[in-house]
């Protein structure tokens, strides 16, 4: 969540307000009738819903237009929603002005005046994953659109029931409606409650996610830190191709205080790869070497901006091999280098390991066939693929004392944007995965 003006917030106000203003002057010739029967909590919450909702709609920035992903898609329904709203008051104002031309259908939403700025504002919100907006918007629905349910029903009087099997359809398609909205709720909350840890970051720190150019290659980096006096840690993820920057506050926000951390997404994996898809969709230009020479731009780069002679470099798994390469090249530039994982040697690695699991799983007196096939396998052919085929039944003999969901990790992060899914996603195709990396 960050503070700021909201030009759309703004403009959605307005095609709000509108129509309202008019309608006070072109109020059904019947109103009165109904309107003393609004039940006072419903009202109160309406009221209360109003002024939350016009309030974070323009102290928020995050409701302003962004480059498009397909996350804009929620901006671009809230939209088509509310130029409906527009068509649906022009629809009245056209009318006899009753109570019932009011509330007449429009399209397929129930109570439309109400109905479409609600799940309007409802989407906003979501568009810039911002929990105060849904919150504020939850309770301006149960008032504004509950009040509105009642007068139609006055209105219309009562109908034919529904057949059985309708009603059983509505309330399935209602829970699956509901479902869907408290996980998006639940995991915006969870984000925004962890980007709150950052707010002394905007104070005299960095809280930035940028593309740096690497070497004639736009690369993401995120940057995070409460002073930027303090040393600069970057940090290189591992795989090759599997970044996990957006998983990052996992372990850097118990170090922001003290350092300022760069998480840098490597040429050929994840938003880096996105945004140069067009010039290197096989990843024929990544190499090592390609890899020590963006990371000496990088460091660089941080040492200039942040004024630091030297840096601190920290790699894990695969980052460890870029790493310790850089650091024993260029160690005029850095403090110090923090392994995480340290890779020796990646076929001695998965000989040792393998021989380890073999000699664990005889003393468990269990099948090893499995176990060792993969292993001849891999070494008739020493491939990614059968290197991960390897270590699958090999893991079984090297459990983990602390294991972490990496998913959730993702998700709840502030970070976690749709390139990112579209990432984790392309990790079904296992074989083009692996091309990649």
């Amino acid at each position: 969540m960050l503070f700021g003006f909201s030009y759309v917030g703004l403009f959605y106000l307005i095609m709000l307000m509108i129509p309202n203003i008019i309608w006070a002057k072109n109020k059904p010739k019947d109103y009165e009738k109904y309107a003393g029967n609004e039940n006072r909590i419903l009202v109160l919450l309406e009221r209360l819903g109003e002024v939350f909702v016009s309030v974070v709609a323009v102290t928020f920035s995050d409701f302003n237009i962004k480059p498009w992903t397909l996350w804009s898609l929620w901006l671009a329904a809230s939209f088509i929603l509310m130029i409906f709203y527009e068509i649906y008051w022009i629809r009245y104002f056209r009318s006899e002005k009753t109570m019932g031309d009011q509330y007449r259908n429009f399209l397929f939403f129930p109570v439309a005046g109400a109905t479409l700025p609600v799940i309007a504002f409802l989407f906003l919100g979501i568009y810039g994953v911002n929990i105060l907006m849904i919150i504020g918007v939850t309770v301006l629905g149960i008032g504004h659109i509950g009040i509105h349910l009642a007068h139609e029903k006055e209105v219309k009087g009562s109908k034919e029931k529904n057949s059985f099997l309708m009603n059983i359809l509505k309330k399935t398609g209602l829970g699956i409606l509901f479902l869907i909205f408290a996980v998006i709720s639940f995991t915006v909350g969870v984000r925004n409650i962890r980007f709150v840890k950052h707010y002394k970051n905007f104070i005299k720190g960095v809280e930035e996610q940028t593309y740096v150019t690497l070497d004639g290659q736009q690369q993401y980096v995120l940057i995070t830190g409460e002073d930027v006096s303090n040393p600069v840690i970057i940090y290189i993820h591992g795989g090759p191709a599997t970044p996990d920057i957006m998983a990052m506050p996992a372990f850097t926000d118990e170090l922001m205080s003290d350092y300022t951390i760069i998480g840098w997404e490597q040429r050929g994996s994840g938003k880096t790869y996105y945004k140069n898809e067009k010039k290197d969709p096989k990843n024929k230009l990544v190499t090592i070497e390609q890899s020590l020479k963006d990371l000496d731009e990088l460091v660089d780069y941080a040492r200039n901006r942040f004024n630091q002679e030297k840096i601190i470099i920290m790699g894990h798994s695969y980052g460890t091999i870029v790493g310790s390469q850089y650091v024993l090249r260029h160690p005029e530039k850095v403090t110090a280098f923090i392994s995480a994982s340290q890779v020796v040697s990646v076929r001695d690695g998965n000989v040792l390991s393998y021989e380890d699991a073999l000699k664990k799983a005889k003393i468990h007196g269990d099948d090893t066939t499995k176990l060792e096939k993969a292993y001849k396998k891999y070494m008739e052919d020493k491939s990614l693929l059968n290197m991960v085929a390897l270590r699958i039944p090999v893991a079984k003999y090297h459990p983990v004392p602390k294991e972490t969901n990496t998913i959730w990790l993702g998700l709840s992060s502030p970070y976690f944007g749709i390139m990112d899914a579209a990432w984790f996603l392309r990790q079904i195709s296992i074989k083009d995965y692996i091309h990649l990396n």
